[in-house]
């Protein structure tokens, strides 16, 4: 139990969960060819899954004086396994996803995609040791890698399997990718700028330079504001021109209910917030935002499919 513990069991998960809907759940309900087999799929997720676990080590491993302050009783380095273990489960891990994926870029003979696995766990590292430090920086580029995990799945299950006969469908699936990219992009900034709120007091400790501590708390919370209602524009507008206007009226409702109304109550909590359980609340409101936006991709894809039969 202590090592799911250490690698954030449930945020891998989701993770997890992630690249098998937009694989099982919308590419392969289209009828297109895809680059990897069932077990060759299920490498990619196992690999992704892998170079993140080991981010987090090596971020439990750097943070242990920061989470004796913010999260004192979910310590594990340093206290339930010794610095030692922690840094060989590091560098199995990593070791054992970056090797995976080079198998898959040969697999489908982009060698040097192998780069990409690469860059994601030297990223990693330099964000425990020292990214996480700038302003925002650390929080954009935690954003940006959850954003790749998507874009990761159509680099390797779309674009080897595009051609010349292909290439309009293929770079229309490519663009949903990226438009859900984005998405996560901003959920996630936002959440981790959240975060930052939550342990604004251990961070500052620690001589950290977040947001709420170059800026405070309550200026923090009017930039979150103002980031989450452009965001909730930018959905509605999304939902009006692509759902509204092709009549998948069973996904625009199910956007409203389960991630727009979610954003609208984050807002007009986020406004007054104050102290550590309602950050962290708010924190898990967007967790679910996520998970509800993810599945968004198999809700709108039956809801097609649905019309067409009708």
């Amino acid at each position: 139990m202590k090592y799911l513990k250490l690698i954030r069991y449930q945020n891998l998960l989701l993770l997890a969960f992630m690249q098998l809907i937009f694989r099982y759940g919308f590419l392969k309900l289209q009828n297109i060819p895809l680059a990897l087999n069932h077990f060759q799929y299920g490498l990619l997720v196992l690999s992704t899954v892998l170079i993140a676990a080991a981010g987090y080590i090596i971020n439990d491993i750097f943070d242990q004086e920061t989470d004796y302050d913010n999260r004192p009783n979910t310590i594990i380095v340093g206290k339930s396994i010794s610095e030692k273990t922690a840094y060989n489960l590091y560098f199995i891990l990593n070791v054992t996803g970056v090797g995976i994926g080079f198998y898959l870029s040969n697999v489908i003979q982009k060698p040097s995609f192998t780069g990409a696995f690469i860059i994601v766990s030297a990223t990693l590292y330099m964000y425990a040791t020292s990214l996480k430090q700038m302003l925002l920086v650390g929080n954009i580029i935690v954003a940006m890698l959850l954003s790749f995990s998507v874009l990761i799945i159509g680099l390797f299950d779309l674009l080897p399997a595009t051609f010349e006969g292909n290439r309009a469908a293929m770079g229309i699936l490519f663009s949903m990718l990226i438009d859900y990219a984005i998405f996560a992009f901003i959920i996630n900034f936002i959440r981790e700028i959240v975060k930052d709120m939550e342990d604004v007091n251990g961070d500052y400790n620690q001589g950290m330079n977040t947001l709420p501590i170059a800026i405070g708390v309550k200026r923090t919370s009017t930039v979150v504001f103002v980031i989450s209602v452009v965001g909730i524009l930018i959905l509605l507008w999304y939902i009006n021109s692509y759902l509204m206007s092709n009549k998948l009226y069973f996904a625009v409702i199910y956007s409203l209910l389960f991630v727009v109304a979610p954003l609208i109550l984050f807002v007009t909590k986020i406004w007054n917030a104050s102290g550590k359980k309602e950050f962290h609340f708010l924190s898990t409101i967007l967790k679910w935002v996520i998970f509800f936006g993810i599945l968004s991709v198999l809700i709108i894809t039956l809801n097609i499919k649905f019309n067409a039969k009708g």
